[in-house]
């Protein structure tokens, strides 16, 4: 589309997808954009426990490049590792420091990113990924974690303390040891690119009525009137563009924040960062596995995850269709429990892996995601809509694209090359006849993994049962 560097540009959401896009489009000249959100992020910092809401609002996120045979991901996840070791180097230096941050404070912690499994050696998808890692010389990077040349040598560049942080016998620790990965302090990412945004001169309304928005107006009642509206909401995307029916879909994961004893120093320094790594355990297995975690963070909170169910939230919308919403403190007064099937999966973990977990205080909630059926991302115009553009469907994979994924937004908008061959992945599109869909959704109340069938959890345990629904 057609614009001039001065057009009013309006972005609905201050997540990942919302606060890149406002970076690149600052960076490239766009002097008039503002970035709506009905969340106080600047008051809250992005913590959920301060009040924050939202995907992006987390503890930590994955940082990992390795992607199989999806080598346009696995390059575009590289550049990103680069800008994050920059926004570091930006922080130590002072020369860009948000209100809190001090000089030692970082973003991308470079503590490895540990893939383990039950039965065989590597997943293809590893295989690929070690494949793929070599032929941009990055080989000396993956380790194979039954091979024991393999782990001498993540020993002897440092990561010893991630190779069997589970202690299994050597010959069933299966996996693969990444060394160029680790994790993002979310929180503090966000920050960082809220302020960075704020001094390329980006406009920001957080929070309240002006932040608000329903039905294409904020509940100020002011009109903003704007040549491209951006929607970038997060989970709540597909309820308030229908139109993503059939192609996005708001999904749960299971998350739990184990609080270490503040005087128990044994177990700070097992789980501190650089003792630690950041791991995922039969990731693609399923129900019975998709488990992944995290060190601890500077509070003593060590954070586990579960996403081999895609729970759903299925109510019915004004339209008369039935679409999953977010649960969040806005729909319920409790966001704090789990499906006991998600708990049963933690707890089976922790109990067999992590044993020492089980007499720290627990936390948990669900944290809402937008999944398209084919895991990419959604970025485009909406057909037969002039100035509308849609940035989600980060899948559960968008978080570590935070320093570059505005890029493809404004290259979109001003109809570059697709060079990457990624906005074409991106593209408005539906699930063609025959194609086998790799993340299932629109099932409805029908479906298994809708909440009005679990039974949940308290929030405090991960055995007690209590039927919410």
């Amino acid at each position: 589309m057609s614009l001039s560097k001065s057009s009013p540009i309006i972005i609905i959401g201050a997540g990942v997808f919302g606060l890149s896009t406002a970076i690149h489009l600052a960076q490239r000249g766009y002097s008039n954009v503002k970035v709506l959100d009905k969340q106080a992020y600047k008051q809250t910092k992005y913590a959920y426990d301060a009040g924050c809401d939202a995907a992006s609002a987390d503890m930590n996120k994955i940082m990992r490049a390795g992607y199989g045979s999806q080598l346009e991901y696995q390059n575009l996840a590289l550049d990103s590792v680069s800008q994050f070791k920059q926004w570091n180097e930006e922080i130590k230096s002072g020369q860009t420091l948000p209100p809190g941050f001090t000089k030692s404070d970082i973003i991308y912690c470079n503590n490895g990113n540990l893939t383990v499994n039950e039965k065989e050696d590597l997943t293809q998808f590893d295989i690929d990924t070690v494949k793929n890692f070599a032929a941009v010389g990055l080989e000396n990077t993956q380790f194979i974690l039954t091979n024991p040349d393999h782990v001498k040598q993540a020993e002897a560049e440092g990561f010893g303390f991630a190779v069997n942080p589970f202690r299994r016998k050597p010959e069933e620790n299966h996996g693969v040891l990444d060394t160029y990965g680790g994790m993002v302090y979310a929180d503090r990412a966000c920050r960082y690119a809220l302020h960075k945004a704020e001094a390329l001169g980006v406009q920001l309304v957080l929070g309240g009525a002006a932040g608000t928005f329903s039905d294409f107006f904020t509940e100020d009642g002011v009109s903003r009137l704007a040549a491209l509206t951006i929607m970038a909401c997060g989970g709540w995307t597909p309820s308030l563009i229908p139109e993503l029916d059939g192609l996005c879909e708001t999904t749960g994961g299971s998350v739990t924040i184990f609080q270490l004893p503040p005087g128990n120093q044994a177990l700070w320094d097992r789980f501190a960062p650089e003792n630690f790594p950041t791991w995922k355990y039969k990731i693609r297995d399923g129900a019975a596995g998709g488990l992944y975690g995290f060190a601890r963070d500077s509070q003593g909170r060590v954070k586990i995850g579960y996403r081999g169910t895609k729970y759903t939230n299925p109510q019915i919308q004004p339209d008369g269709a039935v679409r999953s919403i977010p649960i969040t403190r806005w729909t319920r007064e409790s966001t704090r429990q789990l499906p006991q099937q998600a708990a049963t999966v933690i707890k089976q973990f922790v109990q067999q892996y992590l044993p020492e977990l089980l007499s720290c205080s627990m936390k948990s909630r669900l944290c809402w995601y937008t999944d398209s059926f084919d895991n990419h991302f959604v970025i485009d115009f909406m057909p037969n809509t002039e100035g509308l553009l849609i940035a989600t469907g980060g899948s559960g994979h968008g978080f570590k694209f935070l320093p570059n994924l505005g890029k493809f937004v404004v290259d979109k908008i001003e109809g570059k090359k697709d060079e990457s061959g990624l906005l074409s992945k991106w593209k408005w599109r539906s699930l063609e006849s025959g194609e086998q869909a790799y993340n299932s959704i629109m099932e409805g109340t029908r479906s298994a993994r809708a909440l009005q069938r679990q039974v949940l959890t308290r929030e405090d345990s991960l055995s007690t049962q209590t039927s919410l629904l």
